[in-house]
Formats: C-alpha cells, sequence, structure tokens
C-alpha cells in the first residue's frame, strides 16, 4: 500500500466526531471486477435485446471520448453528460417498468464488496461516522445492493442517478445527472449538510482520478485521498504512476478494506 509521507503522520485518526467520509461506489466500495450498475439490466433476461443492442452501441461512440484526455475536459464532459442521457431515455423508450428494476435488483450477482467492505460500513454506523456516496450509477441500484446485505444504515446518503418511475413506467431522472467528471457540482440537501458543519476532516475514496473533484480540498481543515487501483494495468486515465501523483493512499488490487482500516483506524 502507497502512502504519502505526510499522511503517515496522520494516521491513525484519533477524533471520529470530527470525521467524514466521501466515497465512489462502483468498484469502489464493490470490487474491481464488479459490473457497474449501469451494466445489471444488460445482465439479465429482463430487457428487450434491442436495448442492450443500443447500449453497447453508445457504449462504442462514447466511452472512447471519456477516456481519451488529449480532448479538452469541457467537451469530455459534455458527451459525458450526452451520453448518460441518452442512455436514461433508452428507459423511457423501451418502457422499462419498475417491476423490472426490482425484479433485476434481487439478481445482483454481477456486482461484490471488495473484501472487508460490509465490515468496513459496519465500522463506521457503531462510530456515527456519515458517509456520503457520490456515484454516477444508478441509484435504484445502488441502494437495493446496500439493503440486501444490511448495510444501508442510516449514516449512510446515497446521491446518484436515481431512476424515476410513473405508473410503473421509467420516466426519467431526478434532479441532475451526475457523471464520472462533474461530482463536483453535487449538492447535498440540507438535512445532510447539517450533520457535516463540524466535522471538518473528510476521508475521500474512489477508483479514478477523476473522483478527487468530489471534495474541495480549500473547504476542509483535512482531505485524505485514498485510491483502489483499477485492476487494468493499461487503463489510459488511471496509471498507477498517475495515482501515486494525485491520490494519498493507493490500495493495490490484492489489498483490501481490511489492510486500509487498520491503517486508518
Amino acid at each position: 500500500m502507497y502512502i504519502k509521507d505526510f499522511v503517515k503522520e496522520l494516521l491513525p485518526i484519533q477524533n471520529l466526531d470530527n470525521l467524514y467520509i466521501v466515497a465512489d461506489f462502483d468498484r469502489t466500495i464493490t470490487n474491481g471486477s464488479s459490473k457497474t450498475s449501469w451494466s445489471i439490466l444488460a445482465n439479465t433476461d429482463l430487457v428487450p435485446k434491442e436495448y442492450s443492442l443500443e447500449r453497447h452501441r453508445l457504449y462504442d461512440i462514447y466511452r472512447p471520448i471519456e477516456v481519451d484526455t488529449s480532448l479538452s475536459f469541457d467537451y469530455r464532459m459534455k458527451m459525458m453528460s450526452e451520453w448518460f442521457r441518452a442512455h436514461i431515455e433508452l428507459f423511457v423508450k423501451y418502457k422499462m417498468t419498475e417491476e423490472v428494476f426490482e425484479n433485476a435488483a434481487t439478481n445482483l450477482r454481477v456486482m461484490e464488496f471488495r473484501t472487508g467492505a460490509q465490515e468496513f460500513l459496519t465500522f463506521l454506523w457503531e462510530n456515527k461516522i456519515p458517509l456520503i456516496i457520490i456515484s454516477a450509477g444508478i441509484g435504484n441500484f445502488i441502494e437495493a445492493f446496500l439493503k440486501k446485505y444490511n448495510c444501508y444504515f442510516d449514516n449512510i446518503y446515497v446521491s446518484s442517478n436515481k431512476i424515476l418511475f410513473k405508473n410503473g413506467i421509467a420516466v426519467g431522472v431526478g434532479e441532475n445527472i451526475i457523471h464520472s467528471f462533474n461530482k463536483n457540482e453535487v449538492s447535498l440537501p440540507p438535512e445532510i449538510t447539517s450533520k457535516l458543519k463540524d466535522r471538518n476532516q473528510v476521508l475521500l475514496l474512489g477508483d479514478q482520478t477523476s473522483d478527487l473533484n468530489m471534495v474541495d480540498k480549500n473547504l476542509h481543515d483535512s482531505v485524505i485521498t485514498i485510491g483502489f487501483e483499477p485492476n487494468d494495468p493499461n487503463d489510459p486515465c488511471n496509471s498507477l504512476e498517475d495515482f501515486q501523483v494525485s491520490f494519498d493512499i493507493v490500495c493495490e488490487p490484492h489489498e483490501s478494506y481490511i489492510d486500509l482500516q487498520k491503517i486508518l483506524f
């Protein structure tokens, strides 16, 4: 596990009453080989084949743009909003039902916790440490996954793309679309910010360097950033070298939340 020297002096964290966590979900709380929450429907037989074909077509168009660092950030950000909106429109086009989402959510074998993540979430709950999950995934499935494993504790708040239904049929997404490049624009509701106002130390957890935008370091006394190195060593956006420059702590693929918790607390 890579740890920057200045962070070693801050560990273990002593005052848990001053701490809260901001975390990504897909492949941060779930393991690196899990499918993303966007992939759940495509990995079932509950949806029309046409939906899966169109979904893959969108992926082939927009995924290369997402990872092409030679393109301007503003352009990539615009294209990510376009991609996510187009995918959500497929739910509406094919009249995806709430029942389909609920049935898919009961079969979440394509997603698994990172080793020790359930125990880590339980530790946060037992110590009344707020956990804010900011995810570019689908909130319906994230919440269902946490509930399935009895980990959707009352200290957890999920800010993600929540699919809305009217008369049981998908009609769109609640509030603004969240993608990998605009997590810094997420606005938390007053009932959540009130729980954080006296907490000035933040742990940020992510699996992409873009996750660093979830927290503004200038607004807090202390921010320690933790990156889970992707399983793919050829990922052009998230090399080990980039991670060690960008994150304060880097967990390699074989390292777990058990290892991380021992170091942090």
